[in-house]
């Protein structure tokens, strides 16, 4: 701690320093008698000076919380020294880890005596806080004397993304060999009926139907659809973003992706996550609840980062967009990079889906008559490049972000079909 006088102190060695020059200069000794108490006086705050020893330990009960969430941050202080001391502490914290009380906080500490405040924190946002260190400024009994300093470690806590319960995710066009949620296109063992077929050889007896073979008189067996899991993407458009003063696209959209990330992973998906924009970013596609963690993470890093760059599909690594994956771009439709690179993965033959943030809840008219025009031709050029994508095939989700994910994926899937059957066609 960085130790200093005060104000008062200095005031004391003003005056006393005055009155003694004003004594020697004009030779009356009565001058000297009235600064006698002020160098008296900043003579003992002078001999009581000294840094105070003063040590902090900060604790939370939970390094993870989901953002809106509370946590509690408790300070143990201690006072090392033999003499009292006053102390004014501020807990400082991330701009969105709002802290009650708030504010700075006075308290008195006697010689070696042990004090413990607690602090309620709230996370306003999902991302990577920080709680800690302690900002501190001590001063002793009289005031002549102040230390400033910062006590304390600075812990790291993590607010993960609120997640939606989803009812219907989107159904992928091809499914991989494993074990999964998905009813696959292909017959095999499984639960979902296909068709009926003669008996051949090599068939088990419980695939018989007894019934269908009573009515024919020769032995059939039921076919069934097998239940696959899928490989799916989240791309995560961090191009640019529409944002107020509360909240922005980019917001929602690490939401979606940690809610859908979330519930393709329940259903024994395997899901990877590429972050394109002004930086690329990626994690390969895996399983279970270890690789949902690591999704979470990657998520809580992403910010929007300022580039000329121009991406395409080639600049995304092949070991992380396997063939026939379901890709679900989360995008805001607001840069022509990232619009530019949807259509030519779809023109690859991809199979993709598209959920626009609409960031038409953070971008309002101005007020004159032209202000509302322009935002009208924004509004309709916004509804033609929803209509290039779907005249290729691919659903476009409007999603405002403020409302439930689920609702704006309920027609994908009856979109999706009804595009794969006119393009068949």
């Amino acid at each position: 701690m960085t130790g200093s006088v005060s104000p008062r102190l200095r005031g004391l060695i003003a005056l006393a320093s005055a009155g003694l020059l004003g004594a020697l200069a004009t030779g009356r000794p009565e001058l000297a008698v009235f600064a006698a108490p002020f160098a008296l006086l900043a003579g003992v705050g002078l001999a009581l000076a000294g840094t105070p020893r003063l040590a902090a330990a900060i604790a939370v009960d939970h390094a993870r919380v989901l953002e809106g969430e509370q946590l509690r941050a408790t300070v143990a202080l201690r006072n090392d020294g033999t003499r009292p001391i006053q102390v004014d502490l501020t807990l400082v914290t991330s701009a969105r880890l709002t802290t009650v009380p708030s504010g700075t906080i006075a308290v008195h500490l006697a010689g070696g005596e042990r004090l413990s405040l607690a602090f309620d924190l709230r996370a306003e946002r999902w991302g990577a806080h920080s709680v800690g260190p302690l900002s501190v400024r001590a001063r002793d009994r009289f005031g002549f004397t102040v230390s400033e300093g910062r006590l304390g470690d600075q812990l790291a806590v993590r607010a993960f993304p609120r997640e939606q319960q989803l009812r219907e995710l989107v159904a992928p066009r091809h499914t991989q060999p494993f074990l999964g949620s998905h009813v696959a296109r292909l017959r095999g063992e499984g639960i979902e009926f296909a068709d009926f077929r003669p008996f051949a050889p090599g068939d088990r007896a419980r695939q018989i139907n007894w019934r269908a073979s009573a009515r024919r008189g020769v032995p059939y067996v039921t076919e069934r659809h097998p239940e696959h899991s899928s490989d799916v993407i989240l791309m995560l458009d961090t191009f640019a973003e529409a944002r107020d003063l509360v909240a922005g696209t980019l917001d929602s959209a690490v939401r979606a992706a940690a809610s859908l990330a979330a519930a393709h992973l329940a259903r024994r998906d395997r899901v990877g996550i590429i972050d394109f924009g002004g930086g690329l970013r990626w994690l390969e596609p895996g399983f279970g609840t270890t690789q949902l963690y690591q999704i979470i993470d990657s998520l809580l890093a992403t910010d929007i980062v300022f580039s000329y760059a121009w991406r395409d599909v080639e600049s995304l690594p092949r070991r992380v967009l396997p063939p026939r994956a379901l890709v679900i771009a989360i995008t805001p439709l607001l840069d022509e990079r990232a619009i530019s690179l949807l259509l030519d993965l779809c023109t690859r033959g991809g199979d993709l889906t598209v959920i626009e943030v609409s960031p038409l809840s953070h971008v309002a008219a101005g007020p004159t008559p032209a202000d509302a025009l322009a935002h009208r031709l924004w509004q309709l050029r916004r509804e033609l490049l929803r209509g290039r994508f779907e005249a290729v095939g691919v659903a476009v989700a409007r999603w405002t972000g403020d409302d439930g994910l689920a609702p704006a994926l309920e027609g994908v899937n009856s979109f999706r079909r009804s595009a794969r059957h006119a393009l068949h066609a």
